[in-house]
């Protein structure tokens, strides 16, 4: 093969050498003050990230007619001179398909839209972003499910199928990509659970998780602390229910990447888990005489909190409703949380502990503390989060 090849003949210019920045200690990481050229130099970055957002009016149509999910247009009639609250507007919920393909977004006011991603990143990036608007004609989906929506998520199993819900129904409505209907293809529902006064107890659904595996099985939480679980195959009602012996609710939940165990955060700051293959007892969820399982193991973050010396120490730790919570693909025992305060970390579920803590700015930030604290409290920060002035500390 080398003898087809074309010799080159050598280049008698001299290459330029690559000069790349010299890397820097944070100044905040040194003595725990902003300079000014460090803020400048922050400020710069955040206008260049700011730069590349781009937001299209949600002016879209169904069937030659404007979206009965536009703001403007249903909150006031029609009329579209006074602007919808804050509250009502925006998106409350998207997710990237496992391929990062196609990525679906939900509206508080029920609109559910899939997106191919790569033409919403081409019209972003486009020459002439004044009066930039989203080719509607490219929608994979676009309908109006007439309710409110704040979750929602992909089959895992089958991509074809988008499931949603939110905190006023006790439904799920699955949707299939590949039909263009408003019409949900499957609806599930919850069990209704009476009062003794004779009354139905509303219980909003906040999160779904689809098994990986098996794309009957789907797990939804309520906001009684209970996660539902149906098998698609045998009914539309749940066959089992998670129980967490608590009203709180769950505002999020996780499967592992084996589909044996199932993570739920609560709002009273609480990690509660459920071993999916039954538990202490191999049969447990093998019997079809009970519907109700408590859960494996519980753990209470702030509890776990307090036993890291160093950060109680400087920090006033109380129990503070759990957000969201997720695993970490690259290592699945891992499991991150977010708590309504700002606060983050990483729970290992291996021992049950937290390995890493993600604070909110310290309290030299505004000088509520000399500067000799602050050097101390500066040893122990391990990185900084440039963008929100948050420390990260690694447990050892």
């Amino acid at each position: 093969m080398d003898r087809y090849l074309v010799p080159l003949s050598p280049s008698t210019e001299i290459p330029k050498p690559i000069t790349r920045p010299r890397w820097k200690r944070s100044v905040i990481e040194l003595n725990g003050r902003f300079e000014p050229k460090y803020r400048h130099d922050i400020s710069s970055l955040l206008m260049r990230s700011y730069s590349e957002i781009a937001a299209f009016a949600h002016s879209y149509h169904i069937g030659g007619v404007p979206c009965q999910t536009h703001v403007s247009w249903i909150t006031n009639g029609g009329y579209i001179d006074d602007p919808a609250p804050f509250r009502k507007q925006g998106v409350s919920a998207l997710e990237f398909d496992t391929k990062g393909i196609y990525l679906v977004s939900a509206t508080k006011l029920g609109c559910l839209t899939v997106h191919d991603y790569e033409t919403l990143f081409c019209q972003v990036n486009s020459k002439c972003p004044v009066g930039l608007k989203e080719d509607e004609k490219k929608h994979v989906l676009h309908i109006s499910a007439c309710q409110q929506l704040d979750v929602v998520r992909w089959n895992l199993a089958n991509q074809d199928e988008v499931a949603c819900t939110s905190m006023k129904s006790s439904e799920v409505c699955i949707f299939d990509i590949g039909y263009i209907s408003s019409e949900p293809v499957e609806v599930l529902r919850k069990r209704p659970t009476i009062t003794v006064h004779g009354h139905d107890v509303h219980k909003g659904l906040s999160d779904i998780a689809f098994a990986s595996n098996d794309d009957s099985r789907l797990f939804a939480s309520d906001a009684c602390g209970v996660i539902n679980v149906w098998d698609r195959r045998m009914s539309d009602l749940p066959c089992l229910e998670l129980t967490t012996n608590s009203n709180s609710t769950l505002n999020s939940i996780r499967l592992t990447a084996e589909n044996q165990i199932i993570f739920g955060a609560s709002k009273n700051g609480i990690i509660y888990m459920w071993d999916l293959r039954g538990g202490r007892s191999s049969s447990a969820f093998q019997s079809h005489k009970e519907v109700n399982f408590s859960p494996l193991t519980s753990v209470k973050l702030a509890s776990m909190l307090e036993k890291i010396g160093s950060l109680k120490a400087q920090s006033n730790i109380v129990s503070k409703e759990i957000h969201s919570i997720d695993i970490n693909p690259s290592c699945p025992y891992q499991l991150a949380f977010h708590l309504d305060d700002g606060w983050s970390g990483v729970l290992d579920i291996h021992n049950l502990q937290v390995s890493h803590i993600h604070c909110p700015p310290p309290p030299w930030l505004d000088g509520s503390i000399d500067s000799g604290q602050s050097v101390i409290l500066a040893e122990t920060i391990m990185a900084t989060n440039i963008f929100n002035l948050c420390s990260w500390i690694i447990i050892e």
